[in-house]
């Protein structure tokens, strides 16, 4: 029934990759993990949640982690929580932002397309299937 399974990261915005690499990897001391065109996946040392640095979008998010987003969209708005955005598909899966009885804003995501496979320097190289 627990439909939240983790926090899966912490996503900022900054308006140029490598600045952000430089404030975050540089001078702060996270290591790469995955990296595309418009974000980068850091590591959070204490824990496998990671900080995503992107260019997308001009917002700070928490997305959570669900087992599915259709799934989980279900039972949030049978408990009360109205979906504001979504369900979309994202690299490794779905993604949704509900809003809670209290105008808290919810991410979810899934990762049912699988999570990425990189090489030595973070690079997407391929997809874990499913």
């Amino acid at each position: 029934m627990n439909q939240i399974r983790k926090v899966d990261c912490l996503r900022i915005y900054v308006d140029d990759l490598d600045k952000g690499l430089a404030f975050y990897k540089e001078k702060l001391g996270h290591k790469i993990i995955w990296r595309s065109t418009d974000a980068i996946g850091l590591q959070l040392p204490d824990q496998d949640a990671e900080l995503v640095i992107q260019t997308r979008d001009k917002k700070t998010e928490v997305n959570l982690l669900v087992e599915s987003v259709p799934e989980a969209i279900k039972e949030f708005t049978k408990a009360g929580a109205n979906l504001v955005y979504g369900p979309i598909d994202i690299p490794i899966g779905q993604y949704a932002i509900l809003k809670d009885p209290w105008d808290n804003e919810l991410a979810i995501l899934d990762s049912s397309k699988g999570l990425f496979i990189t090489d030595k320097n973070g690079n997407i190289i391929g997809q874990e299937s499913k």
